[in-house]
């Protein structure tokens, strides 16, 4: 039987300064002023014709992604959230992030976001390096950011994330450390640290940037960053993410559980588990925010919906839950796909031939090893 998992509400504000020419986020470069109240009440539109999905369940986190979230004003977050919670049931004190870039901070917002309900902040550093700064087309630097983050902490905001990337054009290992050492230095919750990857239909695909490291440089670089992390007491619990004690993102580890999310927002995914059908929905929204602005509310602002077949839910699931540290319990893999335990035996006995999971007390955990080579494990739980 599938049983319905914890659900999060996710919002996406699809405008931003300059798109950055690694970015493969439904993410527009804003023209002229914005349309903030048109925008919320589209939002608010989307999410009533999605509440159908959703009848009576508790929503556990709420997250604001882009784009850029904070070129919103904080009485347009407030608006959207009021009218939310008066929808959905809100768990108390649920964890509200809001993405931020530190070119768009300004004094006194932070506070007013506060007031609104946001409790967590995730700020977009990416470098402290001023020249991988430049070469990454982002809109600030190295002491706007600091800035951002001593901004958010005087407003009294101490949930903080702070994001960074490896294996950029032109860095060393040493301009890696020091990326780390810094953003330690500003004491923060969170720290997510990702590979630049060079995704399809963006800039840097097309056109790739000069003396990006190679594999065994950005393997090295992703070892002494995890030492330097562990040193400071971030515990790591996925594949980027390493978190103080009780700071781990609830949000997106609701998504790596393989749990439920409603999507608003231009271009925003949903995934629901539907007890009553016994079946599990994707749906996704039209992505162009004109588009979506002009139908939100109606059938013809979704992009699509989609459901997932039995055969298919392993290979959903493991793409998620093989990212943590800590694996999955078999019983949430039954529970979430509806399906028996037995029905992945045979991939997790290559698996475990192969030294990439352990089994521990009913849970699966990736080794060491597995985690090194999470897209081959993942890819023997593909349907045949």
């Amino acid at each position: 039987m599938l049983i319905p998992p914890p659900l999060s509400l996710y919002v996406h504000l699809p405008w931003c300064v300059r798109k950055c020419p690694y970015c493969d986020f439904n993410s527009h470069e804003a023209r002229g002023p914005l349309p903030f109240d048109a925008y919320v009440d589209a939002l608010l539109a989307d999410l009533d014709q999605d509440l159908p999905l959703a009848w009576g369940r508790t929503v556990h986190s709420v997250f604001f992604g882009g784009g850029t979230p904070s070129l919103f004003p904080a009485d347009a977050i407030d608006r959207f959230l009021q009218g939310a919670s008066a929808r959905l049931r809100f768990a108390p004190g649920l964890e509200i992030t809001l993405e931020t870039n530190p070119g768009t901070a300004e004094h006194g917002r932070f506070g007013d976001y506060r007031r609104a309900g946001v409790n967590r902040i995730s700020f977009g550093i990416q470098s402290f390096d001023d020249g991988c700064l430049q070469r990454l087309g982002r809109i600030h630097d190295s002491a706007q950011a600091e800035a951002a983050v001593k901004l958010a902490q005087d407003a009294g905001l101490d949930n903080l994330n702070l994001d960074l990337m490896y294996a950029l054009p032109g860095q060393t290992l040493a301009m890696a450390e020091a990326d780390v050492e810094r953003a330690l230095a500003l004491a923060p919750a969170h720290v997510s640290h990702y590979q630049l990857t060079l995704e399809p239909n963006t800039v840097f695909a097309a056109r790739p940037p000069r003396d990006i490291p190679d594999d065994d440089l950005a393997w090295d670089m992703q070892e002494r960053c995890q030492a330097l992390l562990a040193d400071a007491g971030h515990v790591q619990y996925e594949v980027s993410a390493y978190a103080r004690p009780d700071r781990r993102c609830a949000h997106n580890l609701n998504y790596w559980r393989f749990g439920d999310y409603l999507g608003i927002g231009a271009g925003a995914h949903g995934k629901l588990t539907l007890g009553g059908e016994q079946a599990i929905l994707r749906r996704w929204k039209v992505k162009h925010p004109a588009a979506w602005l002009a139908a939100a509310g109606t059938p013809a602002a979704i992009g699509g919906d989609e459901r997932i077949a039995p055969e298919q839910r392993p290979f959903e699931f493991m793409l998620n839950a093989l990212r943590l540290v800590d694996g999955f319990a078999l019983a949430d893999f039954e529970a979430r796909c509806g399906l028996p335990a037995s029905t992945i035996a045979a991939p997790l006995a290559q698996a475990q031939a192969r030294g990439w999971l352990r089994q521990d007390n009913g849970s699966i955990v990736p080794t060491p090893l597995g985690r090194r080579f999470g897209n081959d494990v993942i890819g023997l739980f593909l349907a045949g």
